[in-house]
């Protein structure tokens, strides 16, 4: 039977609070799902979409000189894909092998209460499935609790977009809280490169990425942990 591996994107599609009128458009950032999305397809795994609210999810990076994103957003089948995402409550859970959290700013106002996603990535994860996030992705992790009650991030290494990359970017002030701070307040060991530079961290099975060039990264990193039996992933 073919693996599954279930990506969740945004609902939000601002840079700000939904009542933000003014706040500069967001959505999922297009290279954090593309990529991930050509290397996992590649190795014969499913894809299916899941967002806070289901239906349509915003794109932000709407970059087609990427040919990665191009191929993707020229494809009728997976551009549909993100604007038809299941509900929370759709997803059958031990369907999935992996789940992955993709990143935009937006994810900053979605994705950390949503208890219903993160009762999906606890069950994935207990269930000897893989967990991944990139960029600003994580901010799904931050209330993400197991059923003893621990974070799930609790004594591992992971990686986000850094305070200095917000800093880089003009959003310092904007995010709603700092992402790398916050995992770290949950006890995670947040794990940093140079601004902008390729960075991913393997912590068992959680497999986290700074900033979109990680992208293509955290799948090849998915890989051998989901090619190991579930029993053998530790």
């Amino acid at each position: 039977m073919t693996q599954r591996v279930l990506f969740v994107l945004t609902s939000h599609d601002r840079k700000g609070p939904a009542d933000a009128t003014d706040a500069a458009p967001s959505g999922f950032y297009l290279s954090e799902v593309t990529h991930p999305h050509a290397v996992l397809a590649a190795a014969g795994y499913a894809v299916d979409f899941v967002s806070p609210k289901g239906g349509k999810a915003h794109v932000d990076g709407l970059d087609l000189d990427d040919p990665v994103n191009a191929a993707f957003w020229s494809d009728a089948a997976l551009r549909g894909a993100t604007e038809t995402t299941l509900a929370p409550s759709q997803v059958d859970i031990d369907a999935y092998s992996a789940i992955f959290y993709a990143g935009g700013h937006a994810t900053m106002w979605d994705f950390p209460d949503n208890t219903d996603l993160a009762a999906i990535g606890a069950r994935v994860y207990e269930r000897g499935g893989v967990v991944a996030a990139v960029c600003h992705g994580p901010a799904g992790l931050v209330n993400l609790t197991l059923s003893d009650g621990r974070y799930l991030v609790a004594g591992k290494d992971i990686s986000a977009f850094t305070n200095d990359e917000e800093r880089a970017v003009g959003l310092y002030d904007t995010v709603p809280f700092l992402l790398a701070d916050a995992l770290q307040a949950r006890g995670a060991r947040h794990v940093p490169a140079p601004n902008f530079q390729a960075q991913v961290v393997v912590s068992g099975r959680l497999v986290t990425g700074q900033n979109p060039a990680s992208a293509k990264g955290i799948a090849e990193a998915m890989l051998p942990l989901l090619a190991a039996p579930a029993v053998d992933r530790g």
